[in-house]
């Protein structure tokens, strides 16, 4: 209770107060004493001989007087020449220029270089009070909770607020706040609190079943939530927090100390919180609060009506009048008596206003705070956040620090980007990325229970707050829960952007201010990498980074002639290797080139002779022969020995009857890498150029920067190229069927000659390529996505971009999809955007903001719009952009959805394992196929069966099997081979003729047969 008091006391007379952090080094407390000019400092009690040891050093400490009823003793600070820096001019006296107005300075943490004040004026603070106080319709019977710390602004807020409203200010221990348990019962069971305002990280550390069953319940007290001082969560984060039946109204407010202090608010629409809606993956900050003024700027310093730039906060000079609006039982009074504490009673003490020296009322609506030795703010200040955010929509989003904008590996990475996305995950509570010495991305995680967000961003029972959080998997599962995430990230994310380590922590501790602290989570590596740094047993440990590198189960065995690029690493998983062993204690310039080029054997007896305190073995000192580099390209074989299965199980409600098909092998191809990209088939009519009389050509890409073209009949290599990076994307024709269309890591994408493979012109986008092509028939532009979050419309006959299109977030992995007829183009990408293009000029006509990662590419044949969503849903919108339906199924779709020939059906694939068939009117499900494995690539729906008629489907399963199905009659399986390796590809048909890639680096093609 002293503090408010002593604050709102020091508010009355002419002068302003300065908060001290007790636990700031000394050195710091006397250089902002010495800017501000202190003399007095009142400081508590019990902690006064430590203040006194602080200062040793820097300031001489005299005690004036002793207060013991509010536990307060007065001291006199002299600071010693120790503390002065070159060049400042001191602070100003009571009577100085400038003080006579200022309400209270404040300053930063100075872990940067000499500490910022900032110095603020009643005139700043006050029309953030005015404004929020009826912005939030504070009331006389509120009880808003002081969670701020004095040296964050936003406690400025939380206890005029309160006053200034005849309300109660609930002032709690520290020793309370850092136990969420009993936070939480002496805020919602013994004080009803109604107005709560904290960081997200404060908040999440309730944990889930605490906000579900207390802080956000049914009948929770809690009229309102304010969140201020970082990001603010997902919406769909907030719901699983929230108990359905809640009616807390949820703000996300922004702002910055200098221009104090809230800039903008933001409520959530109630329908926004409702379980089951869809809704945005990032909240708006919001619109300007009163006389403050927002403004978005590029690098160039121009102002940003649409797209990203960084935030600037000012004061608005349209708005120089201020109006108070006081409670009308408003009466000054110099005592000050509504501060409720828990042993308190209620107080309904009189209502006033932040006012300035002697009661006068501050006015005038100036915002700009007054920075170190600033006299006065020059009007029009504009003061720069150091927040970079995206105007879309006449909306500003936050995307994060400046600072978090980071080069890695010379391409950009959005620290805080990753760290969302990272958040969005089913087995993640909360978590924190950073870039550790500018080299290494770290992610620190807290899981969540087991299976406790699964059900995140749809309608959950368990939201009815009456049962417990169900208990965290045992620590043995922490490996693999590590692997599983940085797997899943990997899918979502381009390389560069994948965390190199994933450290599990059990909560992320908050700074005094409520924010994550970073230097506690570094800490906690350090400690964890000293530990883990011994190298007594080489090979085990050897072993297990290498599996950690390669994201490997923990059981898999490694194979000490694998060659590490070739066992699915590339050259970053090789440099987190490396980083790990350094780290480890092995010190050899030539540590990495013997993990890109050699054997795990030749790693480990590299180790062995590079680790401290280790010799040589001398059985194992002869040399190898010579390796075959980073691309290995083994001999291709025209035949493997592979026994077509047995069909296997029929999925439910399948008829019995019809002929059989089977499925032998024609011909394989190796291709040096695993082949995740689909392959494209190229018929030849008779007249082609360049045919040779064959059928049809297969052109597909690998990870070993290869792209092939295959004979379909015999499986010949017709021609080889190699390309600047991995290929995962796949390929498409053009227009005029003589060129090869292909996207590349490198950032490229490739017009190959379909005849020769020779390049007839390459364009350059700002990221990866894993996006297929579309061909737009009547103009033959070639549209295609870039993991730099833009769509590109390229004309090849010209060799020119036509027109490029940001997708507003995210990298686009799906491929575009055409509607010629219609004139519409669908995109997606892994920010949870499908928009809707003009395919001649990249206008948006109309765009959807899912709740999860579009990773499916939309499937538009039948007029209507049909994707997957990583949340587990599929979902149908009319050609207008109107919601039709949408079918959940029990795991994340990242398979591509497919439309039947009749347009009646559509056939899509998920994590679930199962292949799904719905009614394309109402989504309703019509019959599913389980297989062994996941779904991950897409069905493709032909012509076939017995007598060349009828619906069948292909499909592929990452167990490895290809299946054919009955379309017609329930999803019954026809017919199914065994692959030796996972199957990510989509398959290609043509005619009789099966194509697929798969894992184990090689195309595939089957022959599909008529048994009897």
């Amino acid at each position: 209770m002293t503090l408010p008091v002593l604050s709102r006391s020091i508010l009355q007379s002419p002068a302003a107060y300065v908060p001290l952090d007790p636990e700031a080094p000394g050195l710091l407390a006397a250089r902002v004493m010495s800017r501000c000019g202190l003399e007095f400092c009142a400081v508590k009690t019990d902690v006064l001989q430590r203040f006194r040891a602080a200062l040793v050093e820097h300031a001489s400490v005299e005690v004036r007087a002793a207060l013991p009823k509010f536990r307060v003793t007065l001291v006199r600070v002299v600071l010693l020449p120790v503390a002065e820096r070159p060049g400042w001019t001191g602070g100003r006296r009571a009577g100085g220029a400038g003080l006579v107005d200022l309400a209270y300075v404040l300053h930063t943490s100075g872990t940067t270089g000499d500490p910022k004040i900032v110095r603020v004026p009643h005139k700043c603070i006050l029309p953030n009070i005015v404004h929020l106080r009826s912005l939030f319709q504070m009331r006389s019977d509120d009880v808003v909770l002081l969670a701020s710390p004095l040296t964050f602004d936003p406690s400025v807020v939380e206890m005029f607020l309160a006053l200034s409203s005849g309300a109660q200010l609930l002032v709690v221990p520290s020793a309370i706040k850092k136990t969420p348990s009993r936070l939480s019962r002496l805020l919602f069971e013994e004080n009803k609190t109604t107005v709560l305002q904290v960081t997200p990280t404060l908040l999440g550390r309730f944990g889930r079943r605490a906000l579900r069953q207390e802080v956000m319940s049914r009948d929770s007290s809690l009229r309102l939530l304010v969140l201020g001082g970082e990001a603010c969560p997902p919406a769909a984060l907030l719901r699983s927090w929230r108990h359905r039946d809640n009616r807390t109204h949820v703000y996300n407010v922004y702002g910055i100390t200098e221009v104090s202090c809230w800039a903008s608010a933001h409520r959530l629409p109630e329908a926004l919180l409702q379980a089951g809606d869809a809704s945005p993956p990032s909240v708006p900050l919001g619109a300007a609060l009163m006389d403050t003024r927002l403004e978005v700027r590029d690098e160039r310093g121009r102002v940003v009506a649409e797209g990203e730039g960084q935030l600037f906060v000012g004061e608005d000079d349209g708005l120089r009048q201020l109006v108070v609006v006081l409670h009308p039982a408003v009466v000054w009074r110099h005592r000050c008596t509504n501060i409720h504490t828990r042993s308190s009673s209620r107080s309904l003490s009189p209502v006033f206003v932040l006012m300035g020296p002697h009661g006068a009322i501050a006015g005038g609506g100036e915002r700009v705070c007054l920075l170190d030795e600033e006299e006065a703010a020059v009007a029009g200040t504009m003061r720069a956040s150091g927040d970079w955010v995206e105007v879309r929509d006449a909306q500003m989003f936050f995307l994060g620090r400046r600072d978090r904008l980071v080069k890695r590996h010379g391409k950009r990475l959005n620290l805080d980007g990753v760290q969302q996305l990272l958040c969005g995950l089913p087995e993640v509570e909360a978590c924190a990325v950073v870039l550790h010495e500018g080299v290494r991305l770290l992610a620190f995680v807290v899981a969540s229970a087991a299976g406790g967000r699964g059900g995140r961003g749809r309608a959950d029972a368990a939201t009815s707050g009456q049962q417990g959080e169900e208990p965290r998997p045992p620590r043995g599962a922490d490996g693999g829960l590590s692997r599983l995430l940085l797997s899943r990230l990997s899918q979502l994310l381009p390389p560069h952007s994948v965390p190199d380590t994933l450290v599990l922590v059990p909560a992320l501790s908050p700074t005094r201010h409520g924010k994550v602290d970073v230097a506690a989570l570094m800490e906690t590596y350090r400690t964890r990498s000293r530990s883990s740094a011994e190298l007594t047993e080489l090979k085990p440990t050897l072993r297990s980074l290498w599996q950690e590198a390669l994201a490997l189960p923990e059981d898999a065995a490694v194979d000490e002639e694998s060659n590490f690029l070739s066992s699915g690493g590339d050259s970053l998983k090789a440099l987190r290797l490396h980083e790990d062993l350094l780290a480890a204690g092995v010190t050899s310039p030539e540590l990495l080139e013997v993990i890109l080029g050699g054997t795990f054997s030749d790693v480990l007896r590299h180790v062995e002779a590079a680790a401290p305190g280790k010799k040589r073995r001398g059985d194992e000192a002869g040399t190898r022969g010579e390796e075959t580099g980073a691309v290995k390209v083994p001999r291709r074989e025209t035949e493997v020995d592979l026994q077509a299965d047995a069909p296997g199980e029929e999925g439910p409600g399948e008829e019995e009857g019809g002929g059989a098909l089977g499925l032998e092998l024609s011909w394989s191809s190796d291709t040096g890498r695993c082949v995740d990209a689909s392959p494209v088939i190229l018929a030849h009519g008779v007249t082609d150029p360049g045919s040779g009389g064959r059928e049809a050509t297969v052109f597909i890409g690998s990870h070993s920067h290869r792209i092939q073209a295959l004979d379909l009949t015999s499986g010949g290599l017709l021609w080889e190229r190699v390309l600047g990076g991995r290929i995962e994307a796949s390929a498409a024709v053009s227009r005029c069927r003589t060129l090869v269309v292909i996207g590349c890591y490198d950032g490229c994408v490739y017009f190959l000659c379909a005849a020769s493979g020779k390049t007839r012109w390459t364009f350059q986008t700002g990221d990866a390529v894993k996006s297929r092509p579309a061909v737009d028939p009547p103009t033959g532009l070639v549209v295609v996505g870039s993991h730099d979050g833009h769509v590109y419309a390229l004309d090849p006959e010209v060799e020119r971009c036509v027109w490029r299109r940001s997708c507003g977030g995210g990298a686009v992995f799906s491929s575009p999809c055409l509607h010629p007829s219609l004139r519409k183009l669908y995109a997606a990408s892994l920010g949870g955007r499908l928009l809707c293009l003009n395919p001649d000029s990249g206008e948006v006509l109309w765009s959807h903001r899912g709740d999860a990662p579009f990773f499916s590419s939309p499937d538009a044949s039948s007029g209507q719009v049909v994707i997957g969503s990583v949340d587990g849903n599929i979902c149908c919108f009319s050609h207008t952009g109107a919601p039709v339906w949408r079918f959940l199924t029990g795991g994340p779709v990242f398979s591509s959805p497919c439309v039947t020939a009749d347009r009646r059906r559509v056939l899509c694939g998920s994590h679930d394992g199962r292949l799904h068939c719905l009614n394309l009117a109402d989504g309703s499900a019509v019959w599913s196929f389980r297989t062994a494995g996941k779904v991950f690539s897409g069905p493709r729906a032909f012509s076939g069966g017995a007598g060349g008629g009828g619906a069948l489907v292909a499909l592929a399963s990452t167990d490895g099997t290809v299946w054919i199905l009955d379309a017609g009659r329930g999803g019954r399986a026809l017919a199914r081979f065994r692959l030796p390796g996972e199957l990510f590809s989509t398959p290609a048909v043509h005619g009789r003729s099966l194509v697929v890639g798969c894992r184990d680096d090689r195309v595939y093609c089957l022959n599909v047969t008529e048994e009897t």
